[in-house]
């Protein structure tokens, strides 16, 4: 087993890493502050194709594979992890889909304009009532000769408030359950397509969260996403990749939180010599650095599974659960080696502390993750 990156990879992530250093750390907790989305890095973005990153080159992508995509995520998320969630959501859940069940047409129309980061996309699941059983969608279309009419809400739709193309799902059989949920495509502007509140979040603030709402809102019938009444299986399996993305956006916020804590301690004097000296701080560091480790290790297996075209659903969500959870740990840990100062937002582990906690509800609770990871290993 070959645990080393390739010099392309190793490139990515530096080049990546630089990226974030000089032109979004600058700007984190002004952002994070006034709840900002920075659409004047979206430009950038693009133009480092990371709006597109695991999408073939015809399709306006850098056509890179899972395991570059999780390292892109984990250092966006090193310096902020609402840029990593924008271009997470983006990347694996609207575009994901698309490329997933559409057809050519779609790609060309949609896909293309989404990879090449001229579009940007949301992804609309979660509703007031089916969050966790996402089965539960109340949301309709029904076909009237050539166009679907839409009618519900949803919640919790990242980039939501600022996208210019909607995946979304909704019941077009409800006798049928969860195979009678599809999946449609809807541009900005569409009549009866509205944005609907946006959320004031603990963390993760200069991400978008928002509702979107449709009223009427008519469609064309080529606009249904895959074949109908498939949009929930196919969500399953968008939701497979997308977890690998959450998995390293946990991973970089934690990478985030040990780098400030472990410098903090160096500097730190208490009792006339550096808090890095006392064995309880030491550790501490030594457990956050190797459960960040075992997170990385999980995300990067998961994604290499993914690259070689494996089913990927028990470890993608052993990757999000493990790395969702030790996150929240070494946040806490970051906190309580910063002390007092932990608490103070001039210090950074406080927003690392309240932006990880996502990492365990978004995608699929920790508690979904484990029942998934039963359900796989109980099918074996």
């Amino acid at each position: 087993m070959d645990f080393t990156l390739s010099d392309d990879q190793k490139e990515i992530k530096r080049s990546v890493r630089e990226f974030a250093e000089r032109e979004i750390r600058p700007h984190v907790m002004e952002w994070d502050e006034s709840q900002h989305f920075p659409l004047e890095i979206l430009p950038r973005l693009a133009e480092l194709g990371l709006m597109g990153v695991t999408f073939p080159v015809e399709y306006g992508g850098a056509g890179l594979g899972y395991v570059e995509y999780a390292l892109i995520i984990e250092e966006l998320a090193r310096v902020d992890g609402s840029v990593a969630i924008l271009v997470a959501a983006h990347n694996s859940l609207c575009a994901g889909h698309i490329y997933l069940s559409g057809t050519e047409e779609q790609k060309r129309k949609y896909l293309v304009p989404l990879a090449k980061g001229e579009k940007l996309g949301c992804w609309s699941l979660t509703e007031p009532q089916a969050g966790s059983d996402a089965g539960g969608t109340k949301t309709t279309a029904r076909l009237e000769g050539d166009y679907w009419i839409l009618n519900g809400s949803k919640t919790f739709t990242s980039n939501g408030t600022y996208a210019d193309i909607c995946v979304a799902m909704a019941v077009t059989d409800k006798a049928a359950r969860k195979h009678g949920i599809s999946a449609f495509i809807i541009e900005k502007g569409t009549p009866g397509f509205r944005v609907g509140k946006k959320e004031n979040k603990l963390g993760l603030r200069s991400s978008d969260t928002a509702e979107v709402i449709f009223e009427d809102c008519r469609i064309p019938k080529e606009n249904c996403l895959g074949q109908p009444g498939e949009g929930y299986v196919d969500s399953l399996k968008v939701l497979d990749h997308g977890r690998i993305s959450i998995a390293a956006l946990a991973v970089g916020m934690a990478q985030g939180a040990f780098e400030a804590a472990l410098a903090y301690a160096k500097q730190r004097e208490q009792f006339g010599k550096p808090i890095a000296q006392f064995q309880a701080i030491q550790f501490k560091l030594a457990d956050m650095a190797t459960e960040i480790d075992a997170a990385r290790l999980l995300t990067l297996r998961a994604a290499s599974l993914a690259d070689s075209g494996c089913r990927v659903t028990g470890e993608a969500s052993k990757a999000k659960l493990y790395a969702g959870e030790a996150a929240v740990r070494v946040a806490n840990e970051a906190v309580q080696i910063f002390g007092g100062y932990g608490f103070i937002k001039d210090y950074p582990v406080e927003k690392y502390y309240r932006d990880v906690k996502l990492c365990t509800i978004g995608e699929g609770t920790s508690e979904i993750q484990r029942i998934v990871i039963a359900r796989e290993l109980l099918r074996e």
